[in-house]
């Protein structure tokens, strides 16, 4: 440990990205573990955070106290509810430091709350922390504005595992906002998320999402431009999620010297 290592808190340290975490960041030169927050009435709060990350004891608890957990912190990695993201979003306000956030299922009030927090805190807010879904929603908003609407149709396909809660996902939504750019449209005008009965004819420009739920599936992404006798096909496939992790924590170093604000991925990437 180095007296200039990023200072990190982990925000639901007992599921399963909170692990994840946890062993991302012990093995991450530049950052340490600060403090490991769980939810109160876990059975895990008081319990070695790295015991519970399978590192073996690291001597740092788990605690539900969020105000203690982020006393001197650097900076909070946050994968838990939009409920508690609100709550952590205003903690980092107030001591002017970095909120990675990858929660998802967060309201447009859940949102406006976020861009007040990033007034004074250094925000970083994806719907996935991966840095290979930030690259394929760049080339979703690419391909949106090269194949025009009158002549692709695009329809956004996601599985995940039977635990997850929020449909579309918040990677789902990330590539159709991508899409919706690169054609110049509101996503939420355009958005067509369930089809059931007799639904007519496709409307023209519409965006498409499909939802599909099972076992332990981490996250499989695919944009789908479907044109005239030709498609063309971009997907993600996540086996594991430290991949979530890693790039949470490259999020997080990378927002150290920032300024306040509210960031994403491709800021992170330099794809903006």
């Amino acid at each position: 440990m180095s007296l200039n290592d990023m200072k990190l808190v982990v925000a639901g340290a007992s599921g399963r990205m909170g692990q994840a975490l946890i062993r991302v960041i012990h093995q991450t030169p530049g950052a340490v573990l600060h403090a490991a927050i769980g939810r109160p009435g876990s059975p895990f709060i008081g319990r070695d955070a790295g015991e519970i990350a399978g590192l073996g004891p690291i001597g740092l608890a788990v605690t539900d106290d969020p105000l203690k957990g982020l006393l001197e912190a650097d900076g909070v990695i946050d994968f838990t509810r939009p409920e508690t993201s609100v709550e952590f979003a205003e903690i980092a306000a107030q001591a002017r430091i970095v909120h990675v956030l990858g929660t998802t299922g967060c309201s447009p009030t859940d949102d406006e709350k976020f861009a007040a927090a990033a007034r004074h805190a250094r925000i970083v807010k994806s719907g996935n922390m991966s840095l290979g879904v930030t690259l394929l929603a760049a080339l979703t908003e690419t391909a949106a504005r090269a194949l025009g609407p009158d002549d692709w149709d695009i329809e956004i396909l996601e599985m995940h595992h039977r635990h997850k809660v929020d449909a579309p996902s918040g990677t789902a939504l990330l590539l159709g906002e991508a899409a919706a750019r690169g054609r110049g449209i509101a996503l939420a005008g355009h958005s067509v998320r369930v089809r059931d009965g007799h639904t007519g004819a496709r409307p023209a420009g519409a965006i498409g999402f499909a939802t599909l739920r099972g076992g332990s599936v981490v996250g499989e992404h695919s944009v789908f431009l479907a044109g005239a006798g030709e498609d063309v096909v971009l997907s993600h496939r996540a086996t594991d999620r430290a991949i979530f992790a890693r790039g949470a924590v490259t999020a997080a170093l990378w927002a150290r010297d920032k300024k306040p604000g509210l960031y994403t991925m491709p800021d992170v990437l330099g794809l903006n």
